[in-house]
């Protein structure tokens, strides 16, 4: 294999075309320029200057390997630079997990501050639920993971990002909407029901069973994703319950009303969630600038 110093000398006498000029603006002599020049001819197997008494010029084989020779210096050049950028956190990549309804809440302002305090980092996004994220963030796959609790805290450090409430989504028009008071259980106690899944959303799922008096006779779809119930509500086929941050979808046909009881009290928690060891220095950096906290 060739060494940097012999595509150095390549490259200056292609540049100049005269070994005397090239070993010169090297610091060094021409004979052992020279030298070099034949070691990397007999490496790569061909010539790559024409040479006589007169004058030097590149053999078309050489004019393709000066652009490689000038792209693999190039290369070798930055790449001190860029080590040292990764390791201070100011280059790499930030791995992020978020959840579906963090996608439409707070994922967008999140990654507006990231890329202040980042800006030469790539972020690479992955919608996944709690327990895909945190088995990420435990293999290594994850930085940083936007999910809901509960969390191993003794693994995994936090910070909390926010709280809401419930609302019940219900069809554009339906009766419940004439109400002038925030919806009972015994309301919806006839009302079809799309609920959430007990093994893909078992945070939401859990949350509704435990604050309300849920009839799962009634229950009509069991889905994953938040857009899919309201979706489905829009579509006339039932009432769910969803954090209120869906309300910004601004789906049409689907109205959002006013929950009583624990639903009110904001019980909906998103948290960044990241392992107490940090690896990648690019979170390290992010972390100190955000002054995140265990939480």
């Amino acid at each position: 294999m060739f060494t940097f110093d012999q595509l150095a000398g390549f490259i200056a006498v292609a540049e100049e075309l005269h070994f005397g000029r090239a070993a010169e603006k090297l610091n060094m002599t021409q004979p052992p320029l020279s030298r070099q020049i034949q070691k990397l001819e007999k490496i790569i197997g061909t010539e790559l200057l024409e040479r006589d008494n007169r004058k030097v010029q590149l053999t078309p084989a050489g004019s393709a390997f000066l652009d490689e020779a000038k792209r693999l210096m190039a290369l070798a050049n930055r790449a001190p630079v860029t080590a040292r950028r990764i390791a201070t956190g100011r280059s790499g990549v930030l791995r992020v997990g978020f959840t579906a309804a963090s996608g439409f809440s707070i994922l967008g302002p999140l990654l507006e501050e990231i890329a202040s305090i980042l800006p030469e980092v790539d972020i690479d996004l992955q919608e996944l639920v709690t327990g895909e994220q945190l088995q990420g963030l435990l293999t290594g796959e994850l930085d940083l993971g936007l999910a809901r609790p509960p969390f191993d805290r003794e693994i995994f450090d936090s910070h909390l990002l926010y709280k809401e409430s419930m609302v019940l989504a219900v069809p554009t028009g339906h009766p419940l909407a004439d109400l002038s008071r925030p919806v009972e259980d015994e309301d919806i106690r006839d009302e079809p029901l799309i609920m959430h899944s007990p093994t893909q959303a078992a945070y939401f799922y859990d949350l509704v069973i435990r604050m309300h008096s849920i009839n799962h006779g009634n229950v009509l779809h069991t889905v994953s994703q938040i857009l899919t119930m309201v979706s489905l509500v829009a579509a006339k086929r039932g009432v769910a319950f969803v954090p209120h941050s869906t309300t910004l979808l601004a789906i049409k046909g689907v109205e959002f009303l006013p929950l009583a009881g624990p639903s009110s009290d904001d019980p909906v928690e998103l948290h960044a969630i990241w392992k107490r060891k940090v690896a990648n220095p690019a979170l390290r950096r992010l972390l100190q600038d955000l002054e995140f906290r265990a939480g």
